[in-house]
């Protein structure tokens, strides 16, 4: 009979240790599976590309006067303007180190298709794009440098294999059709290959438009020709045998003499020693294989804590094994004694042992698989809608050889000490001496001992911090955002992408805002240029009457273009003033309404009304007319984070800003918002059956998915910590049930003696206070340290809290109690006689 039956047959025989085991096996493994899997996707997967190892990112940091708009991709430091990227295109030094420099930017999409139009993204790419990543069409062909030579010149789009797949049904009959993307007509001309979404992690483009397209996919913003327009991301694959640090060198040497030549006399009011700077800025070369995206940034703290969450619930799990393993193999000692006495080798037992632990590992990890999926599925299930997509559930190879390498490593290393211990020398004598049952007990008590505090210990530290995400995201909930979110719903609509002109544009809002209005159930509408509580933020310098700065004080504030009734829909109070009106609108005197840290700034107090401000100031007060009165004072209200300070903010009337091409809606309704929800579309329809509805859901949603991390975190370390708690507790039962059984004898003998039940059950518990004081301390240090660590992930806590070590403590303690219960109410039935008589 080989080895691996020996091993199911001896696994058959304890059906509910072999159950306990590979359940606890599975419950680690897929935990640690799971989280695993978002790591691989989120920071270790590199782009779908030839060679992604010799893609590298530009990044230009250093001042950037003018105007700046950086995105999903990264930072605003690794943001260049568009002629600059043309100029290290065409410089010889660049050449001489890359063998391809690339350009790229996101950009919003209404794309109109065979009578159906949809929102989504867009991808505005150079003509080195696809050739420089290497890139094989699947269908027709990718953009090469002639598509991208003049700007407006090149109505040409690549479809994305998701859109094409999804949304035409892989109809190869596309090539050669017109989409019309924000109101351009475009020729189909390829259709990118499978698996590739860009370069940037956590979007997902629908079509592809060469880079000279801008100002088209964009009507209104003129950046092509600016230097002072910082928008474009760039990357670059290295040419053969150079390396990142020559790439910098030599794009350095390219980037100076233009900036010392070109873009240093178009700087004005900057000083001295911001103009060295400016001169003397340097491009950094960084690692660019898995494309260009804050995402993993962002994800990389909160990631790192999970992953060390569960591999703590493994620990727990593997120590449940192991405590198993030596109970099953104390049982087995006259079986492994009588093996020895006909000659078997202690190697060959080992080995069976072994066996028997990796059956345990393989039947773990492959239920461990479906633990890992509906994990996944959970976790998912959490996320924004946007970027849940950005995760996939589907198990990859690498997650399945992942999980496989966990359950071999922790079958051996969980699973050669009891081994070991089963078939250790000698235990031929002990079995003989009659002391077969207590052979090594002591060694084995400790040992068993020892897991369980450890269990207890790290079941601690999970339940720590539990409780202080739970405090972290009750912080979160109770943050004021000086708006009152309930029953109010919100969306937008961008008609200038479906080709409108501003002044139809303008018509549309005012149309759509009474159509809100006239609703049954809707209270009050109002409108905003930027959405609220969506990590959008509009910036610009200011001059405001009485401020005095120079060319390197800090005039930036935050802004926003709203309409009339937007105080009384969004609940936000006006400490002082008026609100906008409907009067104010174009030819109107300009009006703005600003925000107490905005006051404070600069320095205009509660006397801020019927001050004077202006836009976009770049030097001195005396260059700029004062022409903005400020007709009001808000109350400080969140703006684009719920969990960020409060930035100084003024807002203008929309109706006095002739170009926008897009808008957000604000519905406070007295109905459920589901109804208005259900309704908003039709609105829109009726007035333009092609206008898509963007971002339609409720304000309270908003903020959820503003502050969805907080929550994701919360939830799983919870969950995690429950899990982990919950074996413990098995752990510990297990330990005193089997320690119970093998001091049966004493117990006789004591209650002979005259122990009381009381005091048998006294004894054990004893023994459960020793393993959960000395586990609890230990647990609450170790909990300290990954609270301080995980600091950055807290809102309003330091990474410990009193509370929260309290109620841990209380909660681990009980769970304790309750498993050792049982144990000490079986010894404490114990009948002397019979336990006098036990062998």
């Amino acid at each position: 009979m080989t080895s691996p039956r020996l091993a199911l047959r001896a696994l058959r025989q304890t059906p509910f240790v072999t159950a306990v085991a590979i359940l606890s096996l599975a419950l680690g493994i897929g935990a640690n599976a799971a989280i695993f899997s978002l790591f691989d996707q989120l920071l270790l997967r590199p782009l779908p590309v030839r060679d992604p190892a010799r893609l590298v990112n530009l990044v230009a940091p250093g001042p950037k006067p003018g105007a700046v708009a950086c995105g999903m991709a990264g930072s605003c430091d690794a943001v260049f303007s568009y002629p600059m990227f043309r100029d290290l295109e065409r410089a010889p030094a660049t050449r001489a180190v890359l063998s391809g420099l690339a350009g790229h930017r996101d950009f919003g999409a209404n794309l109109a298709f065979r009578g159906e139009t949809r929102s989504g993204t867009g991808m505005l790419v150079s003509g080195s794009y696809f050739p420089t990543l290497g890139l094989t069409p699947a269908l027709g062909r990718l953009f090469g440098a002639a598509d991208d030579e003049t700007p407006g010149a090149h109505p040409l789009a690549v479809l994305s294999y998701a859109y094409w797949n999804t949304r035409l049904g892989h109809d190869r009959g596309v090539l050669g059709q017109i989409v019309v993307i924000n109101g351009q007509a475009m020729t189909i001309v390829g259709v990118a290959p499978r698996g590739f979404e860009g370069t940037t992690l956590g979007m997902h483009p629908d079509v592809f438009v060469p880079l000279a397209m801008r100002e088209l996919m964009a009507p209104g913003w003129k950046v092509v020709d600016n230097r002072r327009a910082y928008w474009l991301y760039v990357f670059g694959r290295l040419a053969p045998g150079a390396t990142a640090e020559q790439a910098a060198r030599g794009l350095t040497a390219a980037y100076r003499p233009i900036l010392a030549d070109v873009e240093a006399p178009l700087q004005k009011g900057m000083s001295a020693a911001t103009m060295a700077r400016f001169r003397t800025k340097q491009i950094v070369v960084k690692p660019g294989a898995r494309g260009q995206s804050a995402q993993p940034t962002d994800a990389r703290a909160p990631l790192l804590l999970l992953f060390a969450i569960t591999g703590i619930v493994l620990l727990i799990a593997c120590a449940n094994i192991a405590n198993l393993l030596l109970a099953r193999g104390a049982r087995r000692a006259g079986e492994m004694a009588v093996r020895l006495s006909l000659g078997a080798g202690r190697g060959a037992l080992v080995r069976q042992l072994l066996t028997e632990s990796l059956a345990l590992g393989a039947a773990g990890g492959a239920l461990g698989l479906g633990v890992a999926y509906w994990t996944l599925r959970g976790i998912t299930a959490l996320l924004p809608a946007d970027d849940a997509q950005t995760v996939h559930t589907r198990l990859d190879p690498t997650v399945v050889a992942f999980a496989a390498l966990v359950a071999l490593c922790t079958a051996v290393l969980f699973g050669l000490f009891p081994a070991l211990h089963s078939t250790r020398p000698g235990l031929i004598g002990t079995i003989r001496s009659s002391a077969g049952q207590l052979s090594g007990a002591r060694a084995a008590t400790r040992f068993r001992t020892s897991l369980v505090t450890t269990q207890i210990a790290l079941a601690m530290t999970l339940l720590v911090c539990a409780g202080l995400f739970i405090r972290s995201l009750v912080n979160v909930s109770r943050v004021d955002l000086g708006l009152a979110t309930e029953r109010v719903v919100t969306f937008g609509i961008s008609p200038q992408l479906n080709g409108y002109a501003n002044a139809r544009s303008a018509a549309l809002f005012e149309r759509l805002e009474q159509e809100l209005a006239a609703q049954p159930g809707v209270a009050a509408v109002t409108a905003a240029r930027v959405p609220l509580l969506a990590g959008s933020n509009w910036g610009t310098e200011v001059a405001v009457e009485g401020f005095h700065r120079d060319a390197d004080t800090d005039a930036n504030a935050r802004y926003n273009q709203v309409g009339a009734g937007y105080f009384q829909t969004l609940g936000s109070a006006l400490l002082a003033g008026r609100a906008f009106t409907a009067a104010d609108g174009p030819g109107a005197p300009k009006v703005a309404i600003v925000n107490e840290t905005f006051a404070r700034k600069f320095g205009l107090g509660r006397q801020a009304v019927g001050r004077h401000m202006a836009m976009g100031n770049i030097g001195s007060d005396a260059d700029h007319r004062l022409d903005i009165e400020i007709v009001g004072l808000m109350r400080d209200a969140k703006y684009s984070e719920v969990k960020g300070e409060t930035p100084p903010t003024f807002l203008l009337p929309f109706r006095q800003d002739s170009a926008i091409g897009e808008m957000n809606y604000y519905v406070r309704t007295t109905l459920t918002s589901e109804q208005v929800l259900r309704a908003i579309p039709r609105i829109v329809q009726s007035l333009d059956p092609n206008l898509p509805v963007e971002n339609l859901k409720t304000l309270p949603q908003q903020v959820r998915e503003n502050t969805y991390l907080d929550r994701l975190v919360s939830v799983l370390a919870v969950a995690f910590a429950v899990l982990a708690t919950l074996l413990a507790a098995i752990g510990l039962y297990g330990v005193l049930a089997y320690t119970i059984a093998q001091r049966t004898r004493e117990i006789g003998v004591r209650m002979a003696l005259g122990a009381s039940r009381a005091q048998v059950r006294g004894m054990v518990l004893r023994q459960v206070t020793r393993m959960t004081f000395a586990g609890g301390v230990v647990g609450v240090a170790a909990a300290l340290a990954l609270g301080t660590a995980a600091k950055s992930l807290l809102f309003g806590l330091p990474g410990w809290d009193p509370l929260s070590i309290g109620l841990a403590a209380a909660l681990l303690a009980l769970v304790a109690y309750g498993a050792g219960y049982l144990p000490a109410r079986r010894a404490a039935t114990v009948e002397p006689i019979r336990a006098l008589r036990y062998e």
